[in-house]
């Protein structure tokens, strides 16, 4: 791997992610009680043995920085290894980010010095686990000038996804971002091939690219939009169907865009056969390990008249610095150093970091982010009128969810 540069886009403003991304980027967005949604992309990449890594970012970049800056600094400058992130410089135009390929094109002097054959582009918000060698190998393999990781989609959302046609050799005959509907792939009648978001190009062909597409006339700057259609008459673009390092029965990828699919895929962790396994030592996730106190659970006894007063968390993950004080815990993620007070009840939930939850609460099918301060008996996710009423978010599936720091008054109202 050691022709080969990696950039990830990490600087997506996540709005269907709001409030979990009012303060931050959306790569930057917690996931699974320990983890950083960039966590997978990144770890993807030392499994792969790709240790050349730059991540361009935009939208509220200081959470996602400083996670890199203390989490992913181990890797070894002397032998040319780097997770390296590069704040928008503007040194091509006076504008921000237009585009996918515009992110690039405003980093091509800094690109440049790295002087590698092939370049591979990835998106740093989704969950997955994947070899990159793999494409890579297979890029070479086919001469290829671009290669496009693709997985099977429902033909329903295809309006969600850059939509491609492929012949026999899985080379590229069309592509075409969000359509309304697609052509079924060979052998399915109810599915289509949708991107991941991952590129490999050989890079000088790249950033001659990049030149082109900026002085092309009403391009929006996109691969997906403007990029691959414009290639794909004339020079080999290829499809990689996904292969999934996750061990799993079922290919394992998902799109964490909306508060209803980043619930999800946290939930899939706490399933007793997890669809996403975090225990596989073969393929492991990293992060910044939070230090801090082994998980504790405290009381077990009759407490008050008809009520348990018992310390437990079943089917659940429970992290470092976290209390269950006389409290019950189900279905839920619980983040570092969060305390659930007696007689409450937290379940269907995902907990970050420091929150508190008071006495005799109750909490159901809930987010709730960093350092909130539940007060004793408050019931969240019960009254969906009343957590409107509240200013909660709460979704069309009934999730309630509740932003960073959301001051302790907010609870009492309605």
């Amino acid at each position: 791997m050691q022709d080969v540069l990696t950039i990830i886009l990490a600087g997506g403003r996540g709005s269907r992610l709001d409030p979990l991304t009012r303060h931050r980027a959306k790569p930057a967005v917690p996931f699974g009680g320990l983890y950083r949604i960039i966590d997978f992309a990144l770890s993807n990449c030392l499994n792969s043995g790709l240790r050349r890594v730059v991540l361009l970012t935009q939208y509220k970049a200081r959470s996602l920085d400083r996670h890199i800056r203390q989490g992913w600094s181990f890797l070894s400058t002397e032998l040319g290894e780097y997770v390296e992130v590069l704040p928008p410089q503007q040194r091509a135009t006076d504008q921000w980010y237009r585009g996918t390929a515009d992110a690039i094109y405003h980093n091509i002097y800094s690109l440049e010095t790295e002087k590698k054959d092939l370049t591979i582009i990835l998106a740093g918000d989704h969950i997955y686990k994947m070899d990159y060698g793999e494409m890579i190998a297979a890029h070479k393999k086919n001469n290829a000038d671009m290669t496009v990781g693709c997985i099977p989609i429902p033909i329903s959302e295809s309006d969600q996804f850059g939509v491609m046609e492929v012949d026999a050799n899985y080379r590229i005959q069309s592509f075409l971002e969000k359509p309304a509907t697609a052509k079924p792939m060979p052998g399915r009648t109810d599915q289509c091939l949708g991107s991941m978001g991952i590129y490999v190009f050989n890079t000088e062909w790249l950033f001659d690219l990049l030149i082109d597409d900026q002085n092309r006339e009403g391009s929006s700057h996109d691969f997906g939009k403007d990029i691959i259609p414009s290639v794909i008459s004339s020079h080999r673009v290829m499809a990689f169907p996904f292969r999934d390092r996750n061990q799993a029965a079922v290919a394992y990828w998902r799109d964490v865009g909306t508060l209803e699919a980043y619930y999800q895929a946290n939930m899939d962790l706490i399933e007793v056969v997890p669809t996403l396994n975090l225990y596989d030592r073969s393929w492991p996730i990293r992060t910044l390990l939070t230090q801090g106190p082994p998980p504790k659970f405290v009381f077990n006894g009759p407490g008050e008249p008809g009520l348990a007063r018992r310390g437990e968390a079943i089917d659940s993950m429970v992290c470092p610095g976290t209390i269950i004080s006389g409290g019950h815990v189900r279905h839920s993620i619980l983040s570092p150093n969060v305390r659930v007070n007696s007689y409450a009840v937290v379940e269907d939930s995902i907990i970050f970091e420091g929150v508190r939850v008071g006495r005799n609460s109750r909490i159901r099918n809930a987010i709730i982010d960093k350092e909130v301060d539940i007060p004793e008996g408050t019931r969240i996710g019960y009254d969906l009128e009343l957590d409107r009423r509240r200013g909660f978010m709460v979704t069309d599936s009934g999730l309630v969810v509740i932003a960073k720091g959301e001051p302790t008054s907010t609870f009492l109202r309605g």
